[in-house]
């Protein structure tokens, strides 16, 4: 049987549990086609699932993380005709990227816009097709808007950025590091709240003149609900998307009715093949686009071999990267 070299997760734990191994190489079904892997995109959630608090969806590889993938075409199966072998596709997957091949079903992927590279692409799909479905599906951002956006300088907080910015809503963004908020301010954002030593609900409304922000796209979690609430205009929307921070708070639902605020949870990853569809395609029609004419550009912080896995897991959980580490397979 042919094997594939894949990063493993041999027991919960740290970095240190992380581990190159060989695992058969998968062979794709009906309407599936089969990615060798170029490069991968890492995720915070890959750090809690090597912790051991992230489990895996059913028939996805237990112990083999990665969310995100770029590559090229390497085989399909019956009925997909889709994609031809050889074409780059990029997509997010339920788990299993940090191996040289995955197996997606053939409407999940999608084309590597022309001007990107395989190790660019490979920062696109979880951070892009997750900040566009909060905002534009599950919130409906307008032109001319305010929105908040929590960790601005993580992964998915630029592409959210980058998003409603190419949207024509104003952005604010908080982070507790002024250099992320200094890279931040370079690809739009408007408002820098350094949460180090500001209320961000109390420079919200002191800029809006008591209005509030519209929308809030919250990666943080727990410890900005209070917060949120204040920031919030009337009727103002807000998707909960990380929990960095905590899964539990106390909610003041007075505040809520009178603003009359809408308050949404998001995952990407337990969504069914249907739903992650739609996803793709919406992205496909509204946001792709955008790549080929310049006006997104994914933020790649960094690239790395499947050798340095270990420490690029340390800086993220360290909070020292800025944009999106991606992985190559030598």
């Amino acid at each position: 049987m042919a094997t594939m070299r894949a990063i493993v997760i041999r027991e919960a734990g740290g970095p240190e549990v992380l581990e190159e191994a060989r695992r058969p190489i998968p062979e794709p079904g009906p309407g599936e086609i089969r990615v060798r892997v170029h490069a991968v995109g890492l995720n915070r959630a890959d750090l809690i699932q090597r912790r051991g608090h992230y489990p895996a969806p059913p028939g996805v590889p237990a112990d083999v993380p990665g969310l995100e993938y770029a590559g090229v075409v390497d085989a399909t199966g019956a009925g997909a005709g889709r994609w031809s072998v050889g074409a780059r596709v990029m997509g997010i997957v339920g788990g299993g990227a940090y191996a040289e091949y995955v197996v997606v079903h053939e409407d999940e992927a999608l084309a590597v816009p022309s001007p990107l590279s395989l190790e660019e692409a490979a920062a696109v799909p979880e951070a892009y097709l997750t900040a566009h479905d909060a905002l534009f599906t599950q919130l409906g951002l307008r032109r001319g808007e305010r929105v908040l956006v929590h960790a601005v300088g993580s992964g998915v907080g630029t592409a959210a950025l980058q998003l409603a910015h190419a949207a024509g809503a104003h952005v604010f963004g908080t982070s507790r590091s002024a250099w992320k908020l200094e890279r931040a301010t370079a690809l739009g954002l408007e408002l820098a709240i350094d949460t180090s030593r500001e209320d961000f609900a109390e420079v919200v409304r002191e800029r809006t003149d008591g209005h509030g922000v519209d929308v809030i796209l919250d990666l943080v979690g727990a410890g900005f609900l209070a917060g949120n609430l204040h920031a919030l205009a009337t009727r103002g929307r807000m998707a909960v998307v990380g929990l960095v921070a905590g899964s539990r708070a106390e909610l003041d639902l007075g505040l809520l009715l009178r603003k009359r605020i809408t308050i949404v949870g998001t995952v990407m990853r337990s969504r069914s093949l249907e739903e992650k569809i739609q996803v793709a395609r919406a992205f496909a029609e509204t946001a792709l686009p955008l790549f080929e004419t310049g006006r997104l550009r994914p933020v790649l912080g960094e690239t790395i071999t499947p050798d340095d896995i270990r420490d690029a897991h340390r800086r993220m959980e360290e909070n020292r990267t800025f944009g999106k580490i991606v992985m190559v397979w030598g």
